[in-house]
């Protein structure tokens, strides 16, 4: 499953996908997180000192060895060049499964030990002074959207991915690559800001969203969410002494997390797995294709000097159980 964590900066969306990773690991899941974020805080979250954290291999700058990977024998890409962002698989493609070794998370992702289980931890790479002018940070997301496009995942096997602040990710199509997007929201008229513009601009794709109302104190709060998100609110998550420690460097066990905290997490798990028995295939690879083709011809084909709808494999779809290629 596929899972997205969005909202405005400051809302607390790393800090939830943290506690939503440690509870996946917990039940033994397999699960691969992504830093998506401009500010790059995930590992930190899921317990890395600064050392760790600035070891983390960035998958920004490592583009040339998964486009190479992830084209496999794929006739339809002439070389590493002509990929963007958005090329999407097709026949000779390389896949890529939530369980398996393959060269990208050997060279992308690093285990990261959590109590009863490990997760594997990627990240897109900070946006540094070096960037400033003369990089876009979409740049570095391309290869999370590349990912995406490649992952065939199953039942009980997630992808959880932290975004970028508010509502950048409309920036390309990688807001339609999950099969639920969980948005942090504070009971605040900013908080639910992002929650309106993600729903204008999604509504229009199948994307699966719900908010989870963070920092909620009292009845007024629940009241106010509920008036702003209607049947959207999913679950709400109030003060947490043990997040609090975490933020010190000083995480409890994670079962000494708050039984309400365990309860509401619990509930976003059901959440991502009733959307199994809606996946649509066949619309996740239409959609791929759609934000290609309009990628290429607004930047892309000049960029490249190709003609990338030429890269789509009209036979091609997307599935869980599509063959492996070597």
């Amino acid at each position: 499953m596929k899972i997205a964590f969005v909202g405005k900066g400051g809302s607390g969306k790393t800090t939830l996908s943290s506690l939503f990773i440690r509870h996946l690991a917990a039940t033994g899941a397999p699960v691969v997180a992504v830093d998506a974020d401009i500010n790059q805080h995930l590992g930190a979250a899921l317990g890395l000192d600064d050392e760790q954290s600035a070891q983390l291999p960035a998958m920004g700058g490592r583009l040339p060895l998964i486009k190479d990977y992830l084209r496999g024998t794929n006739p339809r890409i002439t070389g590493t060049d002509a990929m963007i962002k958005t090329t999407p698989p097709g026949a000779g493609s390389r896949l890529l499964r939530i369980r398996e070794d393959n060269p990208v998370y050997e060279t992308c992702a690093r285990a990261v030990e959590l109590d009863g289980g490990a997760v594997r931890l990627m990240v897109t790479g900070p946006f540094t002074e070096a960037d400033l002018g003369v990089a876009c940070y979409h740049s570095k997301t391309g290869a999370v959207e590349l990912l995406l496009n490649h992952l065939v995942d199953g039942r009980d096997e997630y992808a959880v991915v932290d975004m970028t602040a508010g509502s950048d990710s409309f920036a390309s199509g990688m807001f339609t690559r999950f099969d639920m997007t969980f948005l942090v929201a504070e009971p605040t008229r900013k908080g639910v800001s992002v929650y309106r513009q993600y729903k204008d601009y999604a509504q229009d794709f199948g994307v699966d969203l719900k908010v989870v109302g963070n920092k909620v104190q009292g009845q007024d709060d629940l009241d106010f969410l509920r008036e702003q998100v209607g049947d959207d609110l999913l679950v709400t998550v109030g003060h947490s002494d043990w997040v609090r420690s975490m933020e010190k460097g000083r995480p409890p066990r994670f079962t000494l997390l708050e039984e309400t905290n365990h309860l509401a997490l619990k509930t976003l798990q059901e959440a991502a797995d009733a959307t199994y028995e809606r996946r649509d295939w066949e619309r996740y690879t239409r959609q791929m294709v759609h934000f290609h083709l309009k990628n290429a011809q607004s930047w892309g084909n000049e960029r490249t000097g190709a003609d990338l709808a030429a890269q789509v494999d009209p036979d091609f779809v997307l599935r869980e159980h599509a063959p492996a290629t070597a």
